[in-house]
């Protein structure tokens, strides 16, 4: 289906509570596909009967099943997870590493992301990662830099913090409420020589902030939880700090821009959109 429709075909399987399907989205080729996972054919196929009356505003084309072998589905989203760039950095899968060739000067992180969420292939996590690394380069070479805290808040597979210690940021953490996550993101880390420069754990957004101030704080999460948590969020950055949203439908962008208004009287905003997608950035202003 095309990748417009994932949003929508997301929200129903989120409605429905159900375990078995999932939406794999590739933000490069611009398209999506429901997968689903059952102990055999028949269950398949009488589950996709069930659901396929409920995306009737979907375009979607015949549904493929295929068998798999028992660990296959594990491995089901290797097929959509493409290697991209962003200035000097790459994110590349783990199982390209013999063929791929690093230009001189640039800085490769190696990915599995797993059934975790975040490949960098998703628009969320670009407008994210460019965010970052721009914030990097302004700051390159500066005191303020060593002593900067960032933290990825719903750190998913660990791209967006592990992408912060790839860029020389010192004091990196990243959490995420399902452990799933937490532990794709250590094996992340692992793979790439960083497990010793982020700190990765469970907690929610409250606990998860709890720490001190941040110089950046990435929080790539859904629009309506970012309202709600809205003032956790802006108390978690340091003076001089950068909030950096993602997760935010364009046409959610003003809603959460109005949830965050009273949080941070004063702040500097900026957006960007990507596709559908949209970020928000708030700047704290330095102390006084």
């Amino acid at each position: 289906m095309p990748a417009a429709s994932a949003e929508d075909a997301e929200g129903v399987l989120l409605d429905l509570g159900v375990r078995n399907w999932s939406i794999l989205e590739d933000a490069v080729a611009r398209r999506a596909w429901i997968v689903g996972i059952f102990p055999a054919e028949n269950e398949a196929r009488a589950a996709w009967g069930e659901l396929r009356p409920l995306l009737a505003e979907t375009p979607l084309g015949e549904p493929m099943v295929r068998p798999l072998a028992d660990a296959d589905w594990r491995n089901c989203y290797k097929a959509h997870f493409k290697s991209w760039r962003f200035g000097r950095l790459h994110w590349v899968p783990v199982w390209e590493r013999g063929a791929f060739e690093l230009p001189s000067g640039h800085a490769v992180l190696w990915l599995d992301p797993g059934l975790a969420f975040g490949t960098g292939n998703h628009e969320t996590t670009r407008l994210c990662i460019e965010r970052l690394v721009e914030a990097e380069a302004a700051m390159a070479g500066t005191p303020q830099k060593a002593a900067l805290r960032v933290v990825d808040a719903g750190c998913g597979s660990g791209i967006l913090a592990l992408s912060a210690a790839l860029l020389g940021f010192e004091s990196v953490i990243g959490f995420d409420l399902d452990p799933e996550a937490v532990r794709i993101s250590g094996e992340n880390a692992l793979l790439n020589g960083l497990a010793d420069r982020v700190r990765f754990f469970t907690a929610d957004l409250q606990s998860g902030l709890g720490g001190p101030p941040a110089g950046i704080v990435l929080a790539n999460i859904q629009a309506d939880i970012l309202a709600r948590n809205a003032p956790d969020l802006v108390c978690a950055v340091a003076p001089g700090g950068t909030l950096i949203l993602s997760g935010i439908l364009a046409m959610e962008l003003d809603s959460v821009r109005t949830a965050f208004a009273p949080a941070a009287p004063g702040w500097a905003s900026d957006t960007r959109t990507m596709g559908e997608w949209a970020d928000l950035v708030l700047s704290r202003p330095p102390q006084a």
